[in-house]
């Protein structure tokens, strides 16, 4: 311990926070390989729910053929998503308990998906809860990708990741939106609880989107933005409002289910498409933060090599004055400030810095409050389902009505629900379900 003390030196911690930051990058690197691989499987796993859903909801008349061919194609990303899982269990990937829990869980869920399929072949199931299986599924894998989003310590990364979470958020909830709606129209009829549910995703897409877009990028957000005129978006709308205002029991038109699962699918892809983009961009910004942390790296070795091999001038004019070969003239000034030069480069290299990780702090302490509103309030719901057993959509609507009654941040009307004593919290949720 005596020996490493003395060896410690400014240049030694210096150099090895570097190091530490570029293998920070690296570790996150390789989760952003990991996040555009469950993408990939989620989308998969998006269509198949979808064709099932419409597929037991029409007695096996429709989407068969579409449905065969999705379970092929989400085959391969099922594979490919083990290995993934496998190369991040070595201690070099540097994976947390939590994430590797979570992908423990969804090891569950895959596990789990050639029975579920043989059900669903068989008929053994509703449309219904077959949607809500592989939500189940789907729920734990966004689980996975939102760890990766708290655990990045890079703020530019960090909004990327934000960005991203709340884009694959909407994309699920849009895809749930297609399948309830594919049900519904291909059982022909209405359901008051289904038309409820599409009506409250469709709300959290839009919540979520609102997300994406503040933390996106301008030229992501923008590219959004124009999205929203597509043709595709006109009969959409036509679509879901048939799909909302009818009577529960009434007639729908069950031709109509192919065209809701084709314009459905052509704002998923949309979606999807930006979701590509975004893994890329956060990939490659990656790569430049780690070259970046390489060339600064090799500039500090730089500094201090240069700083050793050519000492300041006043250290020149010591070594003459005591050079016993040459007689002396005068005294040189400051002779003692032998390393100052030295200390002061070293002094200026650490105040750049710590104001680099000061603005980066600053960056990141935004993306973790966004990520943490949304934890708070995902609690609130839970417990509002848990204690007064509302399911999810009437336990949002009160915390959304509360929230617009007393003219309070969603956020601090969660945190509220949270703290209350179980008989106020009684009290007050009941009313608020009442009057919403």
């Amino acid at each position: 311990m005596p020996d490493q003390a003395a060896s410690l030196t400014v240049s030694t911690l210096v150099l090895r926070s570097r190091q530490l930051e570029i293998d920070a990058v690296r570790h996150l690197a390789s989760r952003a390989v990991l996040v555009d691989t469950i993408g990939q499987l989620i989308e998969g796993l998006q269509r198949e729910r979808g064709a099932s859903g419409a597929y037991l909801a029409s007695n096996a008349q429709r989407f068969a053929d579409m449905r065969s061919r999705i379970i092929q194609e989400v085959l391969p990303l099922e594979a490919r998503l083990r290995q993934e899982f496998a190369q991040h269990v070595e201690p070099e990937q540097g994976a947390t308990a939590k994430a590797l829990s979570l992908m423990a869980w969804a090891l569950l869920g895959l596990d789990s998906l050639p029975a579920l399929r043989s059900q669903i072949d068989k008929q053994a199931m509703t449309a219904h809860d077959s949607i809500a299986a592989f939500s189940h599924l789907i729920a734990g894998l966004i689980e996975l990708v939102f760890h990766v989003a708290d655990a990045a310590g890079l703020p530019s990364v960090s909004r990327q990741l934000v960005a991203l979470l709340h884009l694959v958020q909407a994309q699920e909830e849009a895809g749930q939106e297609r399948a309830m709606g594919a049900l519904l129209y291909a059982s022909g009829q209405g359901s008051d609880a289904h038309q409820q549910r599409v009506l409250h995703l469709i709300d959290a897409q839009e919540r979520s989107l609102r997300v994406f877009s503040e933390f996106a990028d301008p030229a992501l957000r923008g590219r959004w933005e124009q999205q929203q005129l597509a043709p595709g978006m006109a009969q959409l709308e036509r679509l879901r409002r048939t799909l909302c205002v009818v009577r529960p029991g009434a007639a729908l038109d069950s031709n109509l289910s192919d065209a809701w699962f084709d314009v459905c699918t052509e704002r998923i892809n949309a979606l999807w498409q930006l979701q590509v983009e975004l893994v890329q961009r956060l990939r490659e910004d990656c790569e430049a933060r780690i070259l970046e942390a390489q060339q600064d790296l090799q500039d500090s070795r730089g500094l201090l090599r240069g700083l050793r091999d050519n000492p300041p001038q006043r250290t020149h004019a010591v070594d003459r004055f005591f050079d016993i070969a040459i007689a002396p003239t005068s005294v040189p000034e400051a002779a003692a400030g032998t390393h100052g030069a030295e200390s002061a480069s070293l002094l200026e290299l650490l105040q750049a810095q710590s104001a680099r990780m000061a603005s980066m702090e600053a960056e990141l302490e935004a993306a973790r409050r966004t990520l943490n509103e949304r934890k708070v309030i995902e609690r609130a719901k839970g417990v509002l389902m848990a204690r007064l057993g509302m399911n999810e959509e009437v336990a949002f609507r009160v915390l959304q009505k509360t929230s617009m009654d007393q003219n309070r941040r969603l956020l601090e009307v969660a945190e509220a629900t949270l703290s209350l004593p179980d008989l106020a919290f009684a009290q007050s949720a009941l009313s608020g379900a009442k009057s919403s």
